[in-house]
């Protein structure tokens, strides 16, 4: 049986990775599940309080890389908080409309279109803003594995 749930445990974790491609997954929430899942079968007692600030402030740290990532591409190139929520709505839509690379094109389109709309700029302007979003998109995504990363190391550490 062991083998079973450690293999519910590491689908757990896989599915948080692919929600780093496919936003509409809530990857965090299945990093977490997994963290549940051990305790649920093997016991909460590995876990200390410690455990469970740390891994708090490394949520928070996650969802404030997803959103920082974004708002600085954004307005680092010019961008406006319209780009940023064109560029989160291109995110969400992106990937059913254009499977594959949808999740690259949707942000970008989102913060040029934003920006064409709302603020009148030019093609050029916003497809320069477009680039800073797809940047932030890209930096975020990155920092956000990274952290899911030592997260999931973390847990191994405490309790192996």
């Amino acid at each position: 049986m062991d083998i079973l749930y450690w293999s519910i445990i590491i689908v757990l974790f896989i599915i948080s990775f692919v929600g780093l491609i496919f936003p509409i997954i809530p990857g965090v929430l299945f990093l977490v599940g997994g963290f549940i899942v051990y305790g649920f079968i093997y016991g909460f007692e590995h876990y200390s309080w410690i455990f469970w600030v740390i891994q708090g402030l490394f949520f928070v740290l996650l969802m404030l890389a997803d959103y920082l990532a974004n708002l600085f591409g954004v307005k680092k190139f010019g961008g406006s908080s319209a780009a940023i929520w064109g560029s989160t709505i291109g995110l969400l839509v992106g990937p059913f409309l254009i499977p594959g690379i949808g999740i690259l094109i949707g942000p970008f389109l989102g913060a040029i279109i934003a920006e064409l709309i709302v603020h009148k700029k030019t093609l050029r302007t916003a497809v320069k803003i477009g680039v800073g979003s797809l940047i932030g998109f890209l930096s975020g995504t990155l920092a956000k594995g990274i952290i899911q990363t030592i997260m999931i190391v973390y847990f191994f550490i405490v309790v192996l």
